[in-house]
């Protein structure tokens, strides 16, 4: 019997690494945090995770599937590593005030700049600057809260580029222009938050103290932007993805984006961006257990698949949501898209379910990219911005709790989950 099998009892096994790996992911940053930071924590991990697939695999058709998914992954961190990369080289300075327009306009932008450099992307070119600018105000927790919901979160929606699980979509076959219609989730959500945010921010913004606000105003300094040259490479990395070229040649082209990114970025502004391989490398390590469980998990799928209601766009829409919400939202996208193929009637083809079910999928890629900011460990720039703002410096700012956090986020994307259902699935 093989990893894709018909006993259900063996296909239920199948699927034990890949759910050890997501909640490793999820549970040791909790339970053992001090633990969980050693840089060989993550790789233990991968190791106790992967090990039963790559040693236990009983045939060449499951080898095959097996190398087929490293090719995958190859891909997949090649996409991420030249956003990386990219982002990186880009440095704003210089301290505007921290007034409502600056704040709200720095939301929208990112907003935007989300779907094109990615939520990491977009979140690390912007948080530093933003919290220069809000050095001097007291009350500004809700504006890094508000910063994860919209451009770590929600405003990466309508490309492929835009959040890893929609990027995993695009490897499985699911069309580069399919995220683009998806507008009218990603502009209810834009549009409510960032309204939100704006009253929220005006009556914050009239709670701070005069001699505050005159500080601010006194370290006024313009905005300017450094490593421009990486607003090309970003548009070459946009062209490179869009094209469709099959691989290797897309890996390649993104190689020649990094090295280019690399040799024409001085270094000083790299150094402004305290630029380094840190996240990336923990993000490689544990994306390669991810896809490496997640080959024989995807093909016991099919026998799971009739006996869950994944035929309706709301249940897979809140389905893969509330998972997203506590794991991370990749491979969550994933697993309910692969689902919701089967039961559809088209195996794991994600490229017929664009297709042929539409709704289907876009309730699942909505789902995971929105609700992924229902706690700091749904998407993997949650946690990056948190560090930030905790460790700024004279702009450092006070982040809630996990718990609190959660129910933060929930209260304020409550109505925007309610509106998505009844504008797009009902």
């Amino acid at each position: 019997m093989g990893l894709a099998g018909k006993k259900p009892g063996v296909e239920s096994l199948a699927a034990v690494p890949f759910i050890g790996m997501l909640l490793g992911i999820a549970l040791l940053p909790l339970l053992v945090p001090h633990i969980w930071e050693h840089p060989a924590a993550p790789i233990a991990l991968v190791a106790v995770c992967s090990a039963p697939v790559v040693l236990l695999v009983p045939g060449p058709h499951e080898r095959e599937l097996l190398i087929h998914g490293l090719e995958e992954y190859v891909a997949f961190m090649a996409l991420i590593s030249a956003l990386y990369v990219t982002a990186g080289g880009i440095h704003l300075s210089g301290n505007p005030r921290g007034t409502p327009l600056v704040n709200v306009s720095f939301l929208g932008i990112g907003a935007v700049a989300a779907s094109l450099i990615g939520t990491t992307g977009a979140s690390m070119l912007l948080i530093r600057p933003l919290l220069d600018a809000n050095q001097e105000r007291r009350i500004k927790t809700h504006i890094v809260v508000f910063f994860i919901l919209i451009v770590s979160n929600s405003g990466g929606l309508l490309t492929p580029l835009g959040d890893p699980p929609l990027y995993l979509g695009y490897l499985h076959g699911v069309p580069f222009t399919f995220t683009f219609h998806l507008w009218p989730a990603w502009l209810l959500a834009a549009g409510f938050l960032l309204a939100a945010f704006w009253l929220w921010d005006r009556r914050a913004y009239g709670r701070e103290a005069p001699e505050d606000l005159a500080l601010d105003a006194a370290h006024e300094t313009a905005v300017k932007m450094d490593g421009k040259v990486n607003l090309l490479i970003a548009a070459g990395i946009i062209t490179c993805s869009a094209l469709g070229l099959p691989s290797p040649w897309r890996e390649l082209g993104y190689g020649v984006l990094i090295g280019l990114s690399l040799a024409l970025t001085p270094k000083e502004v790299r150094d402004a961006n305290t630029f380094h391989y840190g996240p990336l490398k923990e993000v490689a390590i544990l994306f390669l257990g991810i896809f490496i469980t997640m080959v024989p998990a995807l093909h016991s799928l099919e026998q799971i698949a009739p006996h869950l209601p994944v035929h309706h766009p709301i249940g897979l829409f809140f389905m893969s949501g509330v998972l997203s919400s506590v794991l991370d939202n990749a491979p969550t996208y994933l697993l309910f898209a692969s689902l919701a193929a089967a039961h559809a009637g088209h195996g794991a083809d994600l490229a017929a379910l664009a297709t042929h079910s539409p709704a289907l999928l876009a309730a699942v890629s909505v789902g995971s990219v929105f609700m992924g900011a229902n706690t700091y460990i749904g998407n993997g720039p949650n946690l990056l911005v948190k560090a930030v703002a905790e460790g700024a410096g004279e702009a450092k700012v006070e982040m809630p709790d996990f718990l609190t956090y959660a129910g933060w986020a929930t209260l304020v994307l409550s109505p925007v989950y309610l509106g998505v259902v009844f504008l797009m699935f009902w």
